[in-house]
């Protein structure tokens, strides 16, 4: 039976259990042998990471060819209106070509979420927003890159979901096994 891990990865840490010297690590925070992450969060972005002991799981959850769907909440810089979510709906075209079709919608600011540290800025004269947006790919820095190409760049994100997994419950530094 395979050991799979949520974690909900804070602002700051980097996806790894080798040490940089200059950020924390994985190992800071879990202490169980043999898992490795299956894919990777940015140090600056948060929320759900998977952790398994299983090489061929860790391949199918990080493979794009199973296009297992991630979603992400996002702090967006002002207010996207219907065309925006809708390019976002059909794919964006990036440096490294078109992105497939995301799920894009406009949400209330979540109301589970864990204050971030340090905060994000506040500018009085931008709103921000909240979008939540699912993706079947994992391009580099992709949502970040989707929303700024749209005209809304990311101020905060959250991977909340990967497949059937998500954070529901879990608080942000935490883990537990599946």
């Amino acid at each position: 039976m395979s050991c799979i891990l949520l974690f909900n990865k804070p602002y700051g840490v980097i996806c790894q259990f080798s040490r940089d010297g200059l950020h924390p690590t994985l190992a800071d925070y879990i202490a169980v042998p043999d898992v490795y992450p299956a894919g990777r969060l940015d140090t600056d972005s948060e929320g759900l990471l998977l952790l398994t002991d299983d090489g061929k799981l860790q391949h199918r959850i990080t493979d794009p060819q199973h296009k297992l769907p991630k979603t992400y909440l996002v702090q967006a810089e002002g207010v996207p209106d219907e065309a925006a979510l809708e390019k976002l709906r059909r794919g964006v075209m990036l440096k490294d070509g078109l992105t497939l079709p995301a799920e894009a919608k406009l949400i209330e600011e979540p109301s589970q979420l864990w204050p971030r540290t340090p905060p994000v800025r506040y500018r009085k004269e931008i709103p921000t927003s909240w979008l939540e947006l699912t993706i079947r790919e994992g391009r580099n820095r992709q949502v970040r890159r989707m929303t700024a190409a749209v005209g809304f760049p990311t101020l905060r994100l959250i991977r909340w979901r990967i497949g059937d997994w998500s954070l529901d419950g879990l608080p942000m530094g935490e883990w537990r096994k599946v």
